[in-house]
């Protein structure tokens, strides 16, 4: 049975392929996780210069509430921006800011199959020979990521572009937000956290960096060599302190059960290195642990925000309460581990 929005697409599409005859959506279908946009891959079939031509692709749609409220175009742009560089990303193809066509705004983008994403499988044992390796790959791309100059890459027409000394206040700000709309109850360590960060502000950032924002094992596409192939997941892009995007690895939430491993791949001193060697930039111990525990309270305002979303019915998805049930305790404690108060 096809489904409903395969006529809609290939009616979009087809505005965008005027060179395309016969064009065609099938097999639209939507892949699990992601709680900020909705994800669909699908296969494209069109006849051009007499020749059948087939493409996979991925559509990604904005739900009716998200965990996170993000501009698609930012999203977008920070995917394109990274186009033929050493970070690998999808091609993107079509942006769609508004509503008419799908119901929501989109994007479409290229579809990099037969790769893996998942951390479970990962870890499953499988793979425990190239963990090394994915581990070199995973903190080197981020090195190139923050590496990069943003303002060559054209992203700071489209992302606002903080002051150094201003990065850590505009995202605490922010995230103190997000907590004082969505607690459904008081969240009294992380209020401790957020009063300790007020009053212990790290130093300005050494460069204005792009910051993925969701940097994590899980968010990047991997095979059995232990190459990565694409980093996914860019919703929450932004300009800021590269040390935020180390950081956020770091908030033990994301170890998956594997010890002291960050991203459950290797010690948080190796991680840093490998960093330092692709990024050319310096990771201060105290500026690491402060960004370490913000990481630890934008965590919990997401888990928090995404929760407050299916409570007021706005996105009844299972995605959007599963994250408030398994991470919100978790997240309490990690914040505790950062602080030494466990």
């Amino acid at each position: 049975m096809s489904h409903p929005l395969e006529p809609q697409l290939a009616a979009y599409i087809a505005g965008r392929m005027p060179e395309a005859s016969d064009l065609c959506v099938a097999d639209l279908e939507r892949i699990s996780g992601g709680a900020s946009r909705e994800t669909y891959r699908f296969r494209l079939t069109w006849l051009e210069d007499g020749q059948a031509r087939e493409r996979k692709l991925i559509l990604r749609r904005d739900p009716p509430a998200s965990l996170i409220d993000t501009e698609r175009r930012v999203e977008f742009e920070a995917y394109r921006a990274f186009a033929h560089s050493a970070v690998p990303v999808p091609k993107m193809l079509w942006l769609e800011e508004q509503d008419a066509a799908l119901g929501h705004p989109f994007f479409i983008a290229e579809e990099l199959a037969g790769f893996q994403a998942s951390p479970q499988m990962l870890f499953a044992g499988g793979y425990d020979a190239v963990l090394p390796k994915v581990a070199d790959r995973k903190w080197t791309i981020l090195g190139e990521i923050a590496r990069a100059d943003p303002d060559a890459l054209g992203l700071t027409s489209v992302m606002e572009a903080p002051a150094l000394d201003a990065c850590w206040r505009r995202e605490l700000d922010h995230w103190e937000a997000v907590l004082d709309r969505s607690e459904a109850e008081p969240q009294p360590i992380a209020r401790a956290a957020i009063r300790w960060l007020r009053a212990n502000p790290p130093p300005p950032a050494q460069k204005l960096s792009m910051v993925h924002g969701d940097y994590r094992t899980g968010n990047f596409l991997y095979d059995e060599a232990g190459e990565i192939h694409g980093v996914l997941d860019w919703e929450m892009a932004h300009l800021g302190d590269p040390l935020e995007d180390l950081a956020w690895g770091f908030n033990p939430v994301w170890c998956f059960g594997r010890g002291e491993l960050a991203g459950g791949l290797a010690p948080q001193a190796e991680a840093v290195a490998i960093w330092r060697k692709a990024s050319g930039l310096t990771a201060d111990p105290a500026a690491l642990h402060w960004w370490t525990l913000f990481n630890c309270v934008k965590g919990q305002a997401i888990w928090v925000g995404s929760a407050r979303a299916f409570i007021d019915g706005g996105n009844r998805e299972p995605i959007m309460v599963y994250p408030a049930w398994w991470l919100m305790n978790a997240q309490d404690r990690a914040i505790l581990k950062v602080m030494g108060q466990l």
